[in-house]
């Protein structure tokens, strides 16, 4: 950014489900950015742990919104984002509560928006919070007609593989820097997703529309990737999302190679849960 030109503003959106540690230690990684313009908004989805007497004692700056329902990701996410858009922000930030930010990640993120007009979505690269030198995200490849998405870099120790800026196919929902011409122009989150698969549908709809997508690895942030769902239960939420992302985006005729692509994936992940029962249940 030039130094004539004001800077966008950003409107940070975070959302909550009691998961009040988490959040106190997002926001107070938040306080550290270096990039001047921005709000954050935290949308609590109905906690009963004390987040909101504590978020408005503690962080009086936040602009605190609660939801008496827990309206899941995109529901609660869609609630802050459709106030953004009524007001005079050039950009939504998407950010998980269980994040940790690095000092300059924003501005870095909203240079490589500007750096070309068409940029749609960014994306930061993503270590685990526990592992700091591994990485659990660097951009991502979607190919919807085969059933097929992966994080680049998942699991590796990061050795500068990753470091070039690149266009993505798909970018995490964790940390997704937004233009708001872009959710004018294509919509809101589509809350038919009940959980996973958001991210990937909007990212889809943005190409579609003509948008690009960016990786940005100077961006960097690290994430408590979530245990708290049952391994199965991710199981059932992941497929019934590739069936709607499918539904959604791909012709009738790529059905046959999708579901085998899906088998293949989905039951190796099954029978080892079924195995893992058994072996736990004859240690008892």
């Amino acid at each position: 950014m030039s130094e004539e030109q004001l800077p966008p503003r950003v409107d940070i959106i975070i959302l909550t489900w009691n998961g009040l540690e988490d959040t106190i230690e997002c926001l107070e990684s938040l306080k550290s950015i270096d990039y001047p313009e921005y709000r954050i908004t935290l949308v609590d989805n109905g906690s009963t742990d004390g987040t909101g007497e504590t978020i408005r004692e503690r962080f009086p700056e936040v602009n605190y919104i609660y939801s008496d329902t827990n309206l899941r990701f995109a529901g609660g996410n869609n609630l802050a984002l459709s106030k953004t858009l009524d007001e005079s922000f050039d950009f939504a930030l998407l950010l998980n509560n269980d994040t940790v930010v690095e000092p300059d990640f924003l501005t870095r993120m909203v240079e490589t928006a500007l750096s070309d007009s068409a940029a749609g979505l960014v994306g930061a690269k993503i270590y685990y919070y526990d592992h700091p030198d591994t990485i659990w995200f660097a951009g991502g490849k979607a190919n919807i007609k085969i059933a097929r998405m992966r994080h680049r870099g998942i699991g590796e120790i990061d050795d500068g593989r990753f470091d070039e800026p690149c266009e993505c196919t798909f970018l995490n929902g964790a940390c997704l820097l937004i233009r708001c011409e872009l959710l004018r122009e294509i919509g809101l989150l589509d809350e038919d997703f009940f959980l996973y698969g958001e991210d990937l549908d909007f990212c889809l709809r943005a190409i579609k529309s003509g948008y690009k997508l960016y990786y940005q690895p100077q961006a960097r942030i690290k994430h408590k990737v979530s245990r708290s769902t049952p391994a199965l239960k991710k199981l059932q939420f992941r497929y019934r999302s590739w069936l709607l992302l499918m539904k959604k985006h791909t012709a009738l005729c790529w059905r046959p190679l999708q579901y085998l692509n899906l088998l293949g994936e989905f039951f190796p992940l099954v029978i080892g849960f079924i195995r893992r029962k058994i072996i736990f249940a004859h240690k008892k």
